[in-house]
């Protein structure tokens, strides 16, 4: 028998102890929560997206009424970038959730559909992709998407 061990780093910030850079990133995020369309589950969240370029790119949770046919947050984010920006590498992307009138206390991590989505972004744009995850009272920040997604499915599996 042979054992992995997989590990995750997470550095744990307030808001007050992160860059500007990163405080904008994720008060655009923060913003973008508000034009989320979430009329059956209540639960916005918006994403801000960095692109190597400089732009920044948002977007929020899409519901339907046909539950498998809504795209989170993070998905809607990426796709536009990358149809709008083709070839232009991710930098870091920074999300936020607002519920019960108030934004998550504590971060609110990406589904698996999207942590497989930053891994392919991640993977074509040749360098790692730092996640923000924006809570009221913590925020995790991860160096790359394989902290969120350590068995990550690819091509040449």
């Amino acid at each position: 028998m042979k054992e992995i061990n997989l590990v995750t780093k997470i550095r744990v910030y307030s808001y007050n102890e992160l860059t500007d850079a990163d405080k904008n990133l994720v008060d655009l995020a923060k913003s973008a929560t508000q034009r989320a369309y979430s009329p059956y589950s209540r639960f916005n969240v918006g994403a801000a997206l960095l692109l190597a370029n400089g732009e920044i790119v948002t977007g929020s949770n899409q519901e339907n009424v046909a539950f498998p046919s809504g795209t989170c947050a993070e998905r809607t984010t990426c796709f536009y970038a990358h149809s709008s920006y083709p070839g232009v590498r991710f930098v870091k992307l920074a999300i936020a959730a607002f519920h019960n009138g108030a934004f998550t206390p504590h971060p609110v991590s990406p589904c698996g559909a999207c942590r497989q989505v930053l891994a392919e972004y991640e993977r074509i744009g040749g360098a790692k992709l730092e996640i923000i995850l924006y809570g009221a009272d913590e925020i995790y920040v991860l160096s790359e998407v394989s902290h969120l997604l350590p068995l990550i499915f690819h091509e040449d599996l």
